[in-house]
C-alpha cells in the first residue's frame, strides 16, 4: 500500500517537473546552505585547533605586560629577564618543559640569496616545549647553550630559499652581522592561523643571540609546557605566584607579566566559531520554512486540480484516511527530493571552500541526517494541510467539479 503511494507520489512529480523543481527549490537552497555552513565551521573550528596544538601542547606563554594605548598603566613596565626564568625552573614542579625566548626580525645572507626572517635566541627545551623536531641534522647541546655558540637550526623556508632540497649541515649563513654554523632543519609547521610563516625561521643558543644580535639580556617569551594529565589552569596559577614573588610585586597590585594557556585560547577559539556557525546555520534555516510555505502551495494547487479525482475514488470506495496519506506522502517525497539535492550541493559548496580557504573538509553525518529528517518533516507539516483539505471533499461535489 505504502509503496503504491510513493511510486504514485513520485509518477505525480515526474508529471510536472518544473512546477516540482520550482516548489522544492526552497527546500534545496535551505538544506544546501545548512549543510554548507555547518561543515565550513567545523572545519574552520578544526583548522583553529590544529594552529594553537602546532604551538606546542599543553603550552602556557608568559610574557612581559604592556601599557595600554592611552599609555596609562596601572603597574611598572618591565621585562622578563633571567631571574624569572631561573624562578620558574626551579620552582614548577609540574612542568614538562621551561624555555626562555628573544626574537627579532634579522636579515639572514646565504651566498647571493637573503631573506628577512624570525631569528630567535633560546635553549634546548624550546623543542619540547613547543613540540618542534628536527627534520635534518641535530639541535644544539647544553653545552652550546652555555657557551653561546655560533651554531642554528633553520626552518624549511630558509632551507628551501638557501639550500633548496639538499642538506646543509655545516654550511655557514650570516644572521645579521653574525656568521652561524647550520646544525639542523625544523620539521615543517607551516602557516598560522594569522597568516605568518612559521617555517621562516631561525633558532641559535639564547645567549648567542643576546651578545650578537640583541645587544641585551632581555628575554621576549617564557614558554612553560604542563607535563601530561595536569591541568594547564593550575600549573598557571603556580606560575602567576612565582612571577609575582621574583618581580617583587606587592600584594593586591597589579601584575607586570602576562600569562596565557593557549588550551584556553584554543577551546575559546573553537567555541566562539562554533557559535558563530551555529547562527549561521539556523539563519540558513529560515529559508527551508518559506520552502515549506511552497510545498504547501503547491500541494493546495495540486489538490484543486485533482479535486474530480478524489471524487471518484471517494465514490469507488476510498477511505479518507487513503486520499489524506496519498497527498501526505507526496508532500513528503517532494520535500525529501529536494533535501537530498540541497545535501549534493551544500557538500559541494564546503568542499570548494575548503580547497579555496584551506581548512579540513569535516561533514558531519549527523547533520546530514538532521537535514534529511528536517525535510522530510516539514513535508509533513506544511502538507498536511492541504492533505486533509483533499480528503474531507464531499464526493459529490468532488464529481461535480470541471
Amino acid at each position: 500500500m505504502l509503496l503504491e503511494t510513493v511510486r504514485l507520489a513520485l509518477r505525480s512529480v515526474r508529471r510536472n517537473v518544473l512546477r516540482s523543481f520550482l516548489t522544492l527549490l526552497g527546500i534545496v537552497i535551505g538544506v544546501a546552505a545548512v549543510i554548507a555552513m555547518v561543515t565550513i565551521g567545523s572545519g574552520t573550528t578544526e583548522k583553529v585547533k590544529s594552529d594553537i596544538s602546532r604551538l606546542g601542547s599543553n603550552l602556557l606563554v608568559v610574557r612581559a605586560a604592556r601599557p595600554d594605548r592611552s599609555g596609562s598603566t596601572s603597574f611598572t613596565p618591565r621585562k622578563l629577564d633571567e631571574k624569572d626564568m631561573a624562578g620558574l625552573v626551579k620552582g614548577l614542579a609540574t612542568a614538562r618543559a621551561v624555555s626562555a625566548e628573544a626574537q627579532s626580525t634579522v636579515r639572514v645572507v646565504f651566498g647571493a640569496q637573503n631573506v628577512s626572517a624570525s631569528v630567535s635566541g633560546t635553549d634546548t627545551d624550546y623543542f619540547i616545549a613547543r613540540d618542534w623536531d628536527v627534520a635534518l641534522g641535530r639541535v644544539f647541546t647544553e653545552s652550546e647553550v652555555r657557551g653561546g655558540t655560533n651554531v642554528c637550526v633553520i626552518g624549511q623556508t630558509v632551507r628551501g630559499l638557501f639550500f633548496g632540497a639538499g642538506d646543509p649541515d655545516g654550511q655557514s649563513i650570516r644572521v645579521a652581522k653574525t656568521s652561524c654554523r647550520v646544525i639542523g632543519v625544523l620539521e615543517s609547521k607551516g602557516t598560522s592561523g594569522f597568516g605568518q610563516d612559521q617555517d621562516n625561521v631561525v633558532l641559535m643558543p639564547l645567549l648567542s643571540f643576546q651578545r650578537r644580535i640583541a645587544g641585551d639580556r632581555d628575554i621576549d617569551t617564557i614558554y612553560v609546557s604542563a607535563t601530561e594529565g595536569v591541568p594547564t589552569s593550575g600549573v598557571q596559577e603556580e606560575i602567576e605566584t612565582i612571577l609575582r614573588e621574583t618581580r617583587r610585586i606587592a600584594p593586591g597590585a597589579d601584575d607586570n607579566f602576562d600569562v596565557r594557556d593557549m588550551t584556553q585560547i584554543a577551546d575559546a577559539m573553537a567555541s566562539a566559531t562554533a557559535t558563530m556557525t551555529g547562527m549561521l546555520g539556523a539563519v540558513a534555516g529560515v529559508s527551508l520554512l518559506v520552502g515549506g510555505i511552497g510545498i504547501m502551495n503547491i500541494m493546495l494547487v495540486s489538490v484543486t486540480e485533482r479535486t474530480r479525482e478524489i471524487g471518484i475514488r471517494l465514490a469507488i470506495g476510498a477511505h479518507e484516511r487513503h486520499i489524506l496519506i496519498q497527498f501526505l506522502v507526496e508532500a513528503t517525497v517532494l520535500s525529501l527530493l529536494g533535501g537530498l539535492i540541497g545535501i549534493a550541493i551544500g557538500l559541494a559548496l564546503a568542499g570548494a571552500a575548503s580547497l579555496a580557504l584551506s581548512i579540513p573538509f569535516a561533514p558531519s553525518l549527523a547533520v546530514i541526517l538532521l537535514a534529511v529528517g528536517f525535510s522530510a518533516l516539514i513535508g509533513m507539516v506544511f502538507g498536511f494541510f492541504p492533505a486533509l483539505r483533499g480528503a474531507r471533499l464531499d464526493p459529490i461535489v468532488a464529481l461535480r467539479h470541471e
